[in-house]
């Protein structure tokens, strides 16, 4: 069948970006040049480009209208390259690079990019480093951004540490990262938003969900996990990555280890080289997978009260898919998708369209959850004499506390992140040690309702139970707290096996090391004072 050139042309045009829907006004610009058609002259191409690829506009097996948007080449397409062509270099035609700018979290600069314009907000939060101006240099990507873009007005930022963020001297801990997701909320005005985690930015955006319910419509995770053995299982495993970024980090030779089925594109191992050169450096990506080789977000999975949808591929390269499913076990309500395919980035493989599907029903079909003024939260309980009471209450404000209540045995701080709590508790142990004040502090993560007028459950009274197991002079904290203060400074010992009355269960507990001294040391020091 002859090809008119605009048939052929709209053909190219869909099939190229066909990750994305691709409006009217985008067609007549392209195709004629900016000259006046009538959307007749349009449909007419239309018909005949699916009649040529054997389609109607009944079945639309291949070119699918996406009414009151515009068009969506969705047939399967098999790419031949020219292997004597190093690759395609140009960027995809019609998506837009968004502008760079920068949400401030404290004194460090955040940049983000804000694009798309679906009917719900949607921020994304990635994996282990990015750079986010280096995404759209990728035409896979670009057009899977573009696809959620056409789904939510949707914001990406690089991790303070990584990509176009501030450098930071000292790792930053889950407490800062969760502020820095907080700063990208307020700078683009979204009140509320579904979070997304593309691998371990799972992480950082289910700890969100626990911490601020209000702010999420719903959870998505992508290729994501809880506990890090589902990501490199043993030390051996871990220090080949090591081995790997102080040898090689640069040159894109870690892409089979993410998506396999890009391993002989050699444009696609170029822009995967530029993605770690600009994403960190080697120092800083070793400290980071350090860092993220400690944390454990298991404990905080049923503490998630937002809709959530977790998808894995079955045969992922990088994250076994043992992790996606303990997520989803452990979420109440969660929906679970297993989809075939073994590369671990989303917009490369097979199925590419069926994820994004799957996301798009997701936002399209989740109710926003009801308001809840329970919250996951780090409690801090200090067991102390009414002198000590008098004497700390000005330093719990000072660290950001969201409620302080006096209680019988001393008293108790809220606080919506480990680490700035338990930094927190060591200088009050301090102030306290100093003024030879008695005290014993526990701390614990665990749900709260924050509009009760006076604080109560079960997470406020194992704190209680857990100070109570402490020496005098001692911050002891249960094990959630130890698994997500990674990145924070603090160092913690384990201190054994302890009863729990409240919910007569044996814990392991952890005491607070200050500097080299240990917490029971300065314990020791304060009864000899």
């Amino acid at each position: 069948m002859a090809v008119q050139p605009q048939v052929f042309e709209l053909l190219t045009m869909l099939i190229e970006n066909r990750d994305q829907v691709i409006s009217k006004d985008e067609l007549l610009n392209s195709i004629w040049k900016g000259r006046v058609v009538s959307e007749t002259t349009l449909s007419s191409r239309i018909k005949t480009a699916r009649q040529v690829i054997g389609d109607d506009g009944s079945r639309q097996e291949f070119i699918k209208t996406i009414h009151g948007r515009g068009f969506r080449f969705v047939g399967k397409v098999k790419v031949h390259e020219d292997p004597a062509s190093s690759a395609v270099t140009t960027k995809p035609s019609i998506v837009n690079r968004p502008a760079t700018s920068y949400a401030r979290s404290g004194d460090t600069h955040i940049a983000y990019h804000l694009f798309g314009d679906g009917p719900v907000n949607l921020v994304l939060t990635p994996g282990f480093v990015s750079h986010i101006d280096n995404y759209w240099d990728d035409p896979h990507l670009a057009g899977w951004l573009a696809r959620l873009g056409d789904l939510a007005r949707v914001a990406i930022f690089d991790k303070r540490g990584t990509g176009m963020s501030d450098r930071v001297i000292e790792l930053p801990s889950m407490d800062e990262r969760m502020d820095d997701v907080r700063a990208v909320f307020d700078e683009v005005g979204f009140d509320t938003a579904y979070i997304m985690g593309v691998s371990e930015g799972g992480s950082l955006a289910t700890l969100f969900a626990a911490h601020q319910p209000e702010r999420c419509d719903g959870l998505l995770l992508y290729g994501s996990f809880a506990q890090f053995e589902h990501w490199y299982a043993d030390e051996a495993s871990l220090q080949e990555l090591f081995d790997y970024i102080e040898s090689d980090w640069g040159s894109g030779n870690s892409l089979p280890q993410f998506a396999p089925s890009m391993a002989n594109d050699r444009f696609y191992m170029n822009w995967w080289g530029k993605f770690e050169r600009l994403g960190a450096t080697p120092g800083a990506a070793i400290a980071l997978m350090k860092m993220n080789s400690q944390i454990d977000i298991s404990g905080v999975l049923p503490s998630i009260r937002v809709p959530t949808l977790v998808i894995h591929r079955a045969g992922d390269v990088l994250i076994d898919v043992e992790g996606g499913r303990y997520i989803a076990e452990h979420i109440d309500g969660a929906q679970y998708l297993e989809i075939v395919g073994n590369d671990h980035l989303p917009w490369v493989g097979e199925n590419t369209v069926e994820i994004i599907d799957a996301i798009a029903s997701f936002l399209d079909g989740t109710e926003k959850p009801e308001h809840t003024n329970c919250a996951l939260a780090t409690i801090v309980q200090i067991n102390t004499d009414a002198e000590g009471v008098d004497a700390i209450a000005g330093v719990l404000g000072s660290f950001r506390s969201k409620r302080i209540e006096v209680r019988p045995e001393g008293i108790a701080a809220i606080f919506d992140g480990p680490a700035r709590a338990l930094a927190c508790a060591a200088s009050v142990s301090r102030l306290l040690h100093n003024e030879h004040v008695p005290h014993r502090v526990g701390v614990h993560i665990g749900e709260i309702d924050l509009a009760m007028p006076t604080l109560l459950g079960t997470a406020l009274e194992i704190a209680s139970d857990v100070a109570n197991h402490a020496d005098n002079g001692e911050i002891l904290v249960s094990r959630t707290v130890s698994d997500l203060v990674a990145g924070s400074g603090i160092t913690l010992e384990d201190k054994g096996i302890f009863h729990l009355a409240t919910i007569k269960q044996d814990w392991s507990l952890y005491c607070v090391v200050f500097g080299k001294q240990h917490a029971s040391s300065a314990a020791q020091k304060l009864q000899q004072d």
